[in-house]
């Protein structure tokens, strides 16, 4: 039995072996698929990866759909081969596609909802202002469909030729008057019609006040009184004056950009638009921008453009994305751990605002809005417009206003009026409490500049806001003369029949000192935050953006917004923003720029006096 036994044992020395090398065979084969399993799945990741880069890769992508954002989608789709995603961190400015349903937006007399009310309002607030008795100053700011052009006052205000001429000095060459202007006209269509400034053929419909409120004719004829002129258009040939204010109304609506420009491209196959979406950081590969990471719905997700990111968020979100993104001052992104993509020193510096007081005068006639303003009337003009787009509602109220000299020797105006038959308190945050009306009034080129920076790295985090209001002396003396100038305005004889005392400053306030005092308690923001991303030369340190728009130092990235502006401009800023829109979409087209050269500009017959 002894070789059965060695037979069995060779057999299973020889199965053992069989077993072991079979084990090794299949552990190879296993190893085989296994790594081709791998590879193909890297491969397929891979695909997968490019396949969803390319379902979610555009041509271009638009950070912001505010004034100029929607100005931009509207034109670059215009190229039926150009794709664009247009992306706003705010809800849309509809209702179930109804105007009726958003009437805080859309009805005009209804502004003063939108500016108290977080939904559609970043709702930022500055630091406390050291030279305004500490106060900490709100800061409304669009976060909606058409930005703050669904917030503002609806006064259409171009600025001043010269302060385009001053851009080009500053180092925006091509931004001169000449070349502005006719990107103010390509945007318009004026009720009046076209001619040498007008628009009559644009998407943005600018219309005058029907009121026809005495109050109104009793400011202009007391301007006359005072010895200033009138002037029928203070966007064409002559800014310096008093006159009728255009407004970005139309048949009762407000006309915000989403009105102008969104909405009447929304069915373009090449325009794709998502609301409610943050977008938190630039993606870079080396200097190179290929698209955006945002977070909607609590999911973070990706964007790429093909050829362009264009910043369009306004001058506090676009340097705050910028900075959030590695662009900025290398040492104060450093301190927040956040990679440096590019030192570019000027972001977020150069801020300028307008600041405005009101000035206050009771009226002895129940003929203001007070009356308007109680809710048995305010029902019956919101039925009015909710029915035909008429009436009260139909209006911001804002439908008089003026440029002028704060004294001899300054070559354009630069103090600026808005006229209104009513009481505002707080920012109309508070109801008005009497038969009254004022003037809005300000400088209009403010020497005080100011600064943004990040807060945190958390994009959610409001950025620190700096204006640095009333740092200069020149300052304090133009806020004294706007006092000044108003109240010998209000002492004229077309307000006699209708003329109380003083609300504001008050009677008891006379002397520089105390009129200085009132101005640091009282004036307020007029919203025009602007300047921090300044377009410039390559040689200007402080430049954020080249003449051509584009960010310095990185490629495939532009800012086009209120941000780019080399120096605040002497107006309303909603008009400037949609015409740097309109005069980019052309550059960044590839096209040459619209110029019309030697239109005829008011200069005053002399700089000796001030009027």
């Amino acid at each position: 039995m002894s070789y059965l036994t060695k037979g069995v044992k060779y057999c299973s020395a020889v199965n053992q072996m069989h077993k072991v090398t079979g084990t090794l065979f299949k552990a190879h084969i296993l190893k085989n698929i296994l790594g081709i399993n791998e590879q193909q799945f890297k491969i397929s990741r891979t695909l997968s990866q490019l396949s969803s880069e390319k379902a979610n890769s555009y041509t271009y992508v638009i950070v912001g759909a505010g004034s100029a954002g929607c100005v931009l989608a509207n034109r670059l789709t215009e190229d039926p081969l150009s794709t664009v995603l247009l992306l706003e961190a705010g809800p849309k400015d509809t209702l179930l596609g109804s105007k009726r349903l958003m009437w805080k937006i859309h009805m005009p007399a209804a502004l003063t909802y939108n500016l108290c009310d977080e939904k559609y309002n970043w709702y930022y607030h500055t630091t406390s202002q050291k030279h305004m008795d500490n106060r900490i100053m709100y800061w409304p700011r669009g976060r909606v469909w058409g930005g703050s052009s669904s917030l503002n006052a609806m006064v259409y205000i171009r600025g001043h030729a010269e302060d385009y001429n001053r851009w080009s000095r500053e180092g925006a060459i091509g931004w001169d008057y000449e070349h502005c202007l006719p990107y103010f006209k390509k945007a318009q269509t004026h009720e009046l019609g076209p001619d040498q400034y007008r628009g009559g053929n644009g998407p943005l419909y600018v219309s005058r006040g029907k009121t026809n409120h005495p109050l109104h004719h009793a400011f202009l004829e007391a301007t006359q009184q005072a010895g200033y002129p009138f002037t029928d258009d203070m966007n064409g040939y002559q800014q310096e004056g008093f006159g009728w204010m255009d407004m970005t109304v139309h048949r009762g609506q407000r006309w915000s950009t989403a009105s102008a420009y969104l909405r009447p491209a929304m069915s373009r196959p090449n325009l794709s638009v998502a609301e409610k979406t943050l977008v938190t950081k630039i993606l870079f590969q080396g200097t190179k921008s290929i698209g955006v990471e945002y977070v909607k719905n609590g999911q973070r997700k990706k964007a790429f453009a093909s050829k362009e990111v264009i910043l369009s968020g306004g001058a506090i979100n676009s340097p705050q994305l910028l900075m959030l993104s590695g662009i900025g001052n290398a040492d104060d992104l450093k301190k927040l751990g956040i990679p440096v993509v590019c030192h570019l020193p000027g972001v977020g510096q150069n801020l300028q605002d307008h600041l405005e007081v009101y000035v206050q005068q009771k009226c002895t006639k129940p003929i203001t809005l007070y009356n308007a303003q109680k809710p048995v009337n305010m029902v019956r003009i919101g039925l009015e417009w909710l029915w035909k787009f008429t009436g009260e509602g139909a209006t911001a109220h804002l439908e008089s206003g003026g440029f002028i000299r704060s004294e001899p020797g300054v070559p354009h105006p630069d103090i600026q009026f808005h006229f209104l038959p009513s009481q505002v308190i707080d920012h109309g945050r508070v109801a008005s409490t009497m038969e009254a009306y004022q003037v809005h009034v300000g400088p209009m080129r403010s020497t005080s500049v100011g600064w943004l920076k990040l807060k945190s790295t958390d994009p959610n985090d409001h950025p620190i806001i700096e204006p640095n209001y009333m740092s200069t002396e020149r300052d304090i003396w133009e806020f004294r003369q706007c006092v000044k100038l108003t109240r010998e305005i209000f002492a004229q004889k077309a307000f006699e029949k209708f003329r109380g005392p003083e609300i504001l400053p008050g009677n008891h306030v006379q002397s520089d000192k105390e009129i200085d005092a009132f101005i640091r308690q009282k004036a307020d923001s007029a919203y025009h935050p602007s300047c921090t991303c300044k377009m410039g030369q390559l040689s200007d340190s402080t430049a954020v953006v080249d003449p051509q728009t584009k960010v310095i130092g990185v490629e495939n990235l532009r800012v086009v917004d209120a941000s780019i502006m080399p120096s605040v401009v002497s107006g309303n800023l909603n008009a400037p923003t949609i015409m740097i829109a309109e005069k980019a979409a052309d550059i960044i087209k590839g096209l040459p720029s619209l110029q019309e050269k030697n239109v005829p500009v008011y200069k005053p017959k002399t700089l000796k006096t001030q009027r």
